[in-house]
């Protein structure tokens, strides 16, 4: 195993989804996924925190594109429409490329108690940077938050969505017509 192979990131990424689909996450090692990646655990640590963060890393990247998209969101805008941009720009962060490694991730964490706490946390932390960028914007703190836990919502609905669908099906457009349907609901 050499010391500062590239791609090592990625490859640690895969031999955890693989070893996490074979034995389940609480069956799986740190040392096992580093062994499959070709790496040392020393390794594995430079890039992870914990085997748990194998399938959270990321996420920061996530909320600082959609809380820039609201942020930038035309002055004039309506807390949802700044919202909605918010949405609409994850889009950028999940193209078909990422889709079939979000099923599966998608598949360890509901199998997991604990890594879909972890989820949720993640979805907490969205809806906190969602409301603090209304806020600066000079939204009143109830509509802020209102609006981000909407915002939110679509974003998860969206997401599960989109895994279900075909190749090929944009995560804009899953995104646009949960965005119809929440319109429906709503008139």
């Amino acid at each position: 195993m050499t010391r500062w192979e590239p791609g090592a990131a990625g490859r640690l990424r895969e031999a955890a989804m693989e070893l996490y689909a074979e034995r389940g996450y609480d069956g799986t090692t740190v040392a096992e996924i580093a062994d499959r990646a070709g790496v040392t655990a020393r390794t594995f640590f430079r890039h992870f925190a914990d085997k748990r963060e194998v399938l959270f890393a990321g996420s920061e990247q996530l909320e600082v594109l959609m809380v820039k998209a609201l942020s930038e969101a035309p002055a004039d805008a309506t807390p949802m429409a700044a919202v909605t941009a918010a949405v609409l720009s994850s889009a950028e962060f999940f193209d078909d490329i990422r889709r079939d490694y979000s099923r599966r991730r998608a598949a360890v964490i509901q199998a997991t108690p604990e890594l879909l706490e972890r989820e949720l946390i993640k979805m907490a932390s969205l809806t906190t940077g969602l409301t603090k960028a209304l806020r600066e914007r000079g939204v009143e703190q109830d509509v802020a938050a209102l609006a981000a836990e909407t915002g939110v919502a679509v974003f998860r609905v969206a997401f599960e969505r989109w895994l279900t669908e075909p190749d090929g099906v944009a995560f804009a457009d899953v995104i646009r017509s949960t965005l119809k349907t929440l319109s429906g609901l709503t008139a």
